[in-house]
């Protein structure tokens, strides 16, 4: 880890520019194990019997329709536990490595969450309509649908979390004056 703050503080001597660039460097790497974490429970969670048993359960709430054709109740468990699991590891990675933020977590999580609510009703909604239309092309299997779908959720969602977490995880003042004198000592 110690390379890693070296690598922050040089990004950080020559000027924010640089520093937002590694900051989704960063960002990028941590969305991408967010993402197996997601595809992981994705595809072991529907192994789990009693999971597997709500296949055949249609589910239709509100915008949401899970047909028994998509995976029904069982897919829309699947698909937002999976979800929620991903954004978890993502929000507190982020927060640490990513952007090296001391912005308190009782201010922060609380409008992370509503903003991930948000983005899991919208993927929620989604998630299944792309899985069936792709489950309607001949070359793609159930399992590759699903996959295919996540995989374009997750990517919407990267692009809109970014600008987001930047807002949220702004350092503090205090600790933006402390890195200037440490870097200015060791010239």
């Amino acid at each position: 880890m110690a390379k890693l703050k070296d690598i922050d503080n040089k990004a950080a001597e020559k000027g924010s520019v640089l520093v937002t660039i590694w900051q989704f460097v960063k960002f990028i790497v941590v969305s991408l194990l967010a993402m197996i974490v997601q595809f992981v429970l994705l595809n072991t969670l529907q192994l789990i019997p009693a999971i597997k048993a709500l296949e055949t359960v249609e589910f239709s709430w509100w915008v949401f329709v899970y047909p028994v054709a998509v995976g029904g109740l069982s897919y829309f468990i699947v698909s937002n536990v999976a979800n929620i699991v991903a954004q978890i590891v993502a929000f507190f990675v982020n927060k640490e490595k990513t952007f090296n933020s001391g912005a308190n977590v009782a201010v922060t999580l609380p409008i992370y969450i509503i903003f991930t609510i948000a983005l899991i009703f919208f993927s929620a909604w989604l998630n299944p309509t792309l899985k069936e239309v792709f489950v309607g092309f001949d070359w793609c299997s159930e399992t590759l649908a699903k996959n295919i779908a996540t995989a374009i959720c997750s990517a919407l969602q990267f692009f809109l979390y970014f600008p987001v977490d930047k807002i949220l995880f702004h350092k503090k003042k205090e600790e933006k004056t402390e890195t200037k004198e440490t870097a200015e000592k060791s010239k």
